[in-house]
């Protein structure tokens, strides 16, 4: 989904979102911000960290929308999460994933404060985009346990639309290694499934249960190709170290 398939609710959302945050610009200028927000959420390499994976987003957020303060605030986070975007080898390979939360929240205080949002608010805007590098909300924030729900409900899904989450995902870093990205995953799935809970919201914690099977399949599934991919690299390297070693003596 890019910027000409985005539901047409979309950016008249962005501009009730930034006036309910206190903008003071026209509603033209703060369009225009929107789909140049859009642009950047449509840009090359975005398999699934897109404008679907946005949309999806904002529709969890507002299903968790009773238990959130400052509801506006917490759509923009959503909106700016993913602002800045890069599945480069040195970023997959440190296991951060492409999305780069601490410029994002950059480019969301910079262009709310440019569209005349109070600065407080811009940079509650900024303090939320910045909990997702962890997605371990303070249980004293729900603006935060909201967003972080929010994003990570995509692991709640059913079956089918988690293996399509999957294969979007594994578009997206295409460029890496099988074994490469494999192990980096397992990593991450332990991670997840180590946690006290996956969701911090009282609405939220309904998803924990499809999130923990999910993600335990999951785990399951690439824990077995990986014990394929050492047999077949213990095989090769047996084959070589006797290639090495030539002929047996009589």
């Amino acid at each position: 989904m890019g910027v000409h398939d985005a539901p047409a609710w979309l950016l008249p959302a962005f501009v009730r979102n930034v006036v309910g945050a206190g903008a003071t610009a026209s509603p033209e200028e703060i369009r225009a911000a929107g789909d140049r927000l859009l642009e950047r959420w449509s840009s090359p390499g975005r398999e699934f960290h897109n404008v679907k994976h946005l949309v999806d987003v904002l529709v969890r957020v507002d299903e968790l929308d009773e238990e959130s303060h400052e509801p506006h605030l917490v759509r923009l986070a959503a909106w700016y999460h993913g602002a800045i975007f890069d599945s480069a080898d040195r970023k997959a390979y440190a296991n951060k994933g492409g999305e780069d939360e601490a410029a994002s929240a950059r480019v969301a205080f910079d262009e709310l404060l440019a569209l005349g949002v109070p600065q407080e608010n811009a940079q509650r805007v900024h303090e939320l985009v910045n909990a997702l590098v962890r997605h371990s909300p303070d249980s004293a924030d729900p603006d935060c346990a909201v967003l972080c729900d929010a994003d990570l409900a995509v692991l709640a899904t059913e079956p089918q639309r988690y293996k399509a989450y999957l294969k979007d995902v594994r578009a997206e870093y295409a460029h890496l290694p099988t074994e490469d990205y494999v192990r980096a995953r397992v990593r991450i799935l332990h991670k997840l499934l180590a946690r006290k809970s996956l969701f911090s919201s009282p609405l939220g914690a309904a998803w924990e249960e499809p999130a923990r099977q999910n993600v335990s399949a999951e785990l399951q599934r690439l824990e077995k190709e990986l014990a394929c991919l050492d047999s077949a690299r213990a095989a090769a390297q047996a084959a070589s170290d006797q290639a090495a070693a030539g002929p047996a003596q009589p």
